[in-house]
């Protein structure tokens, strides 16, 4: 206070001297008198600058819209799910989706496989703790997938490369803030999110049977905590021949299921500001969703250039993202630099790998390992570097060994969906099993062909694309040594004259 009362009592000269500087102290002296001219030193736009919008209100909300799509892609992408499990197969929380069959194009979703049975259920933890009941793995069965929160972040593995290790048991899943007791013998889960959604692979025992997969998958069990000591017994729909349009829309539609997804679970702090700016867009937790003409308008736009934007992004994926260097493989799993699918760094949320992740797959593992239960490998361009092309046929050399010690898969799908594509025949997959029905080559290996029609005589090795831009996947089921360590490489695709 003596220091401070001091320089108070100096002469104003002195004071400024030593507050400012002096002409002598090395210093500019801060000139606060004078008449200056012109204008202040920033404050608004260059001269002559116009705005590039006259209508600000669109403006303001295409911006938000367009990043709320990118934003919330996983959320959206696994509603879209469940939704349309309630809407168009009529299921209800707990019951059980169990696929009798391998999948066909009536499943559209975002790259299914067509080699193994799907099981899938829902159930909303609102209600309180929900139970899972996993069958062991053995020769009569295995199953291999995920139970995913409502941002579709993988918060249980299951099966041999989950928390029973292939042991089977019984998981409980608790809500959000759950403090109620765990009972003993169960693998306790506790969810972010209320509403959570399981999704597995029935797979094929060797010398089994695609039949004996569905009914192994038919001893799983899911059932509300309370009803633990009496489990009700237990639906299962089998949606074979029914169409099951999961996929997101691109379009003002979008934003009606993210509506949803905002007024049910819970908010993290670092989604805070977006939650914000969603109010601008009639997207208000406890309020009625009501959006204005203006705000659907930019909401359809929006996830339109999302679509193209997200499109551009797989048409020039970084060289990183190729498995090897010298061919045009991209892994379906993109995981950030920590082999998790979270995408949060300590400074930063790489919202693009994000939305570009959950923009081709769904059911992601919770860490990709070196060594990871199943590879998808999806190809992106021909032996030239060319992007394949629509109406084009292109062919593929199947090495006569494989690095697998289960199956490999290629499956075919719609570059522009992701999802499967509707042909005549509607074959979707070629695989080890089918190749006892195949034409081979006389050094045991296998030429597979992809296009509009098929070469003469090789109609059992092609697989029809109906003239759409195809996105061939190669699945390696149980890949071995060979294929992790890279030292087995996969041929390309190449263009048929």
């Amino acid at each position: 206070m003596r220091d401070c009362l001091g320089l108070l009592m100096l002469p104003l000269r002195a004071a400024s001297a030593l507050l400012c500087g002096s002409p002598n102290s090395g210093e500019r002296p801060y000139r606060a008198l004078g008449n200056p001219t012109g204008e202040p030193l920033g404050g608004q736009p260059p001269e002559g600058a116009r705005p590039s919008h006259t209508d600000f209100d669109y403006q303001v909300k295409y911006q938000r819209a367009f990043e709320a799509v990118l934003w919330s892609l996983p959320a959206v992408a696994i509603h879209r799910l469940r939704a349309a499990a309630f809407e168009h197969l009529g299921i209800e929380d707990n019951d059980i989706i169990a696929y009798s069959r391998t999948a066909t194009p009536a499943l559209e979703a975002l790259t299914p496989n067509s080699s193994t049975p799907y099981v899938s259920a829902y159930t909303d933890l609102r209600q309180g703790p929900v139970v899972l009941e996993v069958p062991a793995a053995g020769p009569d069965g295995e199953l291999y997938g995920q139970v995913v929160d409502a941002w579709q972040f993988t918060i249980a593995d299951v099966g041999a490369e989950g928390a029973d290790g292939g042991r089977g048991g019984k998981y409980l899943f608790t809500p959000p803030g759950y403090t109620g007791d765990i009972p003993p013998g169960y693998i306790a889960i506790a969810s972010p999110n209320y509403r959570i959604a399981f999704a597995f692979r029935s797979i094929v025992a060797p010398g089994g049977t695609t039949q004996a997969a569905v009914d192994y998958s038919h001893r799983l069990r899911v059932y509300p905590l309370t009803m633990a000591a009496n489990p009700p017994q237990q639906k299962f729909v089998d949606p074979i021949e029914d169409r099951y349009p999961t996929l997101p829309c691109y379009d003002e539609r979008f934003f009606d299921d993210l509506a949803d997804i905002v007024e049910i679970e819970p908010v993290k702090p670092i989604d805070k500001q977006m939650i914000g700016n969603l109010e601008s867009l009639g997207i208000v937790r406890g309020a009625q969703y009501r959006p204005d003409a203006t705000a659907r308008r930019a909401m359809r736009r929006a996830a339109v250039d999302v679509w193209y934007h997200l499109q551009n992004y797989f048409d020039h994926l970084p060289a990183q993202r190729y498995y090897w260097p010298d061919r045009h493989y991209a892994s379906l799993l993109m995981a950030d630099e920590k082999h998790t699918f979270d995408y949060e760094y300590d400074d930063r949320i790489d919202i693009i790998g994000r939305a570009a992740q959950f923009m081709w797959c769904i059911y992601v593992p919770k860490v990709l390992t070196d060594a990871p239960a199943t590879q998808y490998l999806m190809a992106m361009a021909d032996a030239e570097g060319k992007p394949l092309q629509a109406g084009r046929t292109y062919k593929l050399d199947i090495p006569a060994t494989m690095p697998v010690r289960q199956f490999w898969a290629l499956t075919v799908y719609d570059r522009a969906t992701f999802a499967f594509v509707y042909a005549d025949p509607p074959r979707t997959t070629l695989s080890s099993y089918d190749l006892d029905t195949m034409s081979r080559n006389p050094d045991g290996t296998v030429t597979l062909y992809v296009g509009p029609t098929a070469p003469p005589g090789l109609e059992s090795n092609w697989i029809p694309t109906a003239g759409k831009r195809p996105l061939p996947a190669l699945r390696f089921y149980g890949p071995t040594t060979e294929f992790d360590d890279k030292s087995f490489v996969m041929p390309d695709f190449v263009a048929v004259p």
